[in-house]
């Protein structure tokens, strides 16, 4: 009669390798994070070290990485110029009505391809996705001569004007806000617009009470893309505007404080981290709702 051996080692062993396994894993997850948190936040340590440095201090062949004699002056300097005032205040006033015109646009266009199916519309929403795949570089002269002709047929001056970034703008925000709208309205059970339309609810009414409400992670991704996309673009308000009062923040830095060869390291720099500012305070107080509405969007649809 033949005996069986049971090797009750075998489960010890088989933890053993996997707890082994599983603690180099997060060794080396641990690793590349610290690579990783080092190679982006270098840039921004030297800004603020250099953003508190004088000038005398920067041409000196001292060490780059330490200041020996801080000074907020660059700050104040900046803070008091009505020029960066008003590119701030340019760039605000932008961002705000770009976040609203696509919002504005980008909602109920993302509903109706989303929960009103007709024909055409799953090829539609592709196509709507797509559009912003289409570089900047490329749009930027054909979007120059529309506005050019507008402008010649109706005499409305629109170039050099900062106002002319609210039709431009959009043609980069709309077609993304969109299609993160489309995949999170998309995730919403069919069973509420099914049930309020039953209750005699419309459609405006099922957006307004229903969905808006159910969505609000995915429209706060969405505003969050818009606002920070209309904030730092540098390409189109340095095609459409020229005048020093018309700019806003990214090129009005380097317009004024880039003087022929001669750059003003110290107030770049400290234009860089004020300007970098707002989008920075929004991200930490809404990042969890802004990968929340990302996730969904990207999965679903």
């Amino acid at each position: 009669m033949s005996t069986i051996a049971i090797d009750k080692a075998g489960p010890t062993r088989k933890l053993g390798s996997m707890s082994r396994d599983r603690t180099w894993a997060l060794r080396w997850s641990y690793f590349f994070l610290v690579l990783f948190a080092i190679f982006f936040l270098t840039p921004p340590l030297y800004m603020v070290i250099t953003s508190l440095k004088s000038s005398a201090e920067i041409s000196a062949a001292t060490n780059p990485w330490w200041v020996f004699h801080p000074t907020l002056a660059n700050y104040v300097e900046l803070l008091t110029s009505s020029q960066f005032l008003r590119f701030f205040w340019n760039s605000t006033i932008v961002s705000l009505v770009v976040v609203l015109v696509t919002m504005l646009i980008s909602i109920p266009a993302a509903f109706a391809l989303a929960r009103m199916k007709f024909w055409g519309s799953t090829t539609l929403a592709t196509g709507v996705f797509l559009t912003y795949l289409v570089p900047d570089s490329l749009l930027f002269i054909p979007l120059f001569k529309m506005l050019a002709l507008v402008q010649d047929i109706t005499g409305i001056t629109l170039l050099n004007r900062w106002y002319v970034l609210l039709f431009v703008y959009p043609t980069l925000t709309v077609p993304f806000c969109t299609w993160i709208m489309i995949g999170y309205f998309a995730s919403i059970p069919k069973e509420l617009d099914e049930a309020a339309i039953i209750d005699g609810a419309s459609w405006l009414q099922t957006l307004l009470r229903i969905f808006i409400p159910v969505a609000l992670p995915g429209l706060i991704a969405a505003t969050i893309f818009a606002f920070t996309v209309s904030w730092a673009q540098f390409l189109y308000p340095l095609v459409f505007t020229t005048s020093i009062d018309q700019l806003v923040l990214p090129v009005g830095i380097t317009t004024t404080l880039i003087k022929g060869d001669v750059f003003n390291w110290g107030q770049i720099m400290t234009g860089a981290l004020l300007g970098a500012a707002p989008p920075l305070i929004i991200y930490a107080f809404l990042m969890d709702y802004y990968i929340a509405g990302l996730t969904a969007g990207a999965t679903k649809g």
